[in-house]
């Protein structure tokens, strides 16, 4: 079981997001969201925040940080590092099957990410065999989508909140824009959003996602 980050904003826990952080971070990096977003206490969420294992990555010459999966280029995702991704979505699924455990239904979690952890978020949440709330990916792009999409899941219908950087340097736009094309053309209801600004989240995002999150609130 991946180590993680726990931060509950409320005393009977309504909700759970599942929250990756991109390549090189930690669980601690998206910390401050918790306080950004500005939710309301009544929701009473859990907020967790995993760390990902340590990983040589061969975009950073072979260096040892925390990855999702290696990198080989920034520009070309033809090289796809499969295994480590499917096994990362395994130590997702595993966190969503603990809050579970923990008196929560599995309709009651999201799967937020940024970058590396919006692809995980995203593909771990399609393929997963039990209905989720949500989907937050920020940042990211859909390596596994022909195969992902090809897949039966009772997560057809599930709601994703899409947003990208229109000066991303390091994942590019396009590939951003390319994702939610795919995920319309499979029919996912996808509210997609473009800011400009680089690879990073800005606070007009925090805002969009804090209104979709209170939104996607069934309870």
């Amino acid at each position: 079981m991946l180590s993680a980050v726990e931060i509950e904003s409320g005393q009977t826990i309504k909700k759970s997001i599942i929250w990756l952080h991109g390549l090189g971070a930690d669980g601690h990096d998206f910390v401050p969201i918790t306080k950004e977003l500005q939710l309301p206490s009544t929701l009473a969420i859990r907020f967790i925040f995993p760390h990902a294992p340590l990983i040589p990555v061969t975009i950073n010459n072979g260096y040892v940080m925390r990855a999702w999966y290696d990198v080989t280029s920034l520009t070309n995702i033809s090289h796809i590092d499969k295994p480590r991704i499917i096994a990362s979505i395994s130590s997702i699924e595993s966190l969503i099957e603990k809050e579970v455990s923990r008196g929560l239904q599995s309709n009651d979690i999201f799967l937020a990410g940024f970058s590396q952890g919006a692809v995980i978020a995203l593909t771990a949440g399609l393929r997963f065999q039990k209905p989720l709330a949500g989907i937050i990916a920020l940042s990211g792009y859909f390596p596994l989508a022909e195969e992902t999409l090809s897949l039966a899941s009772v997560n057809t219908h599930l709601p994703i909140f899409l947003a990208h950087g229109t000066e991303d340097p390091v994942v590019p736009f396009i590939l951003g824009e390319m994702a939610y094309q795919q995920l319309v053309k499979a029919n996912y209801p996808v509210d997609w959003h473009s800011y400009p600004m680089p690879h990073s989240v800005c606070a007009a995002e925090i805002k969009d996602i804090s209104q979709w999150i209170s939104a996607h609130d069934k309870k």
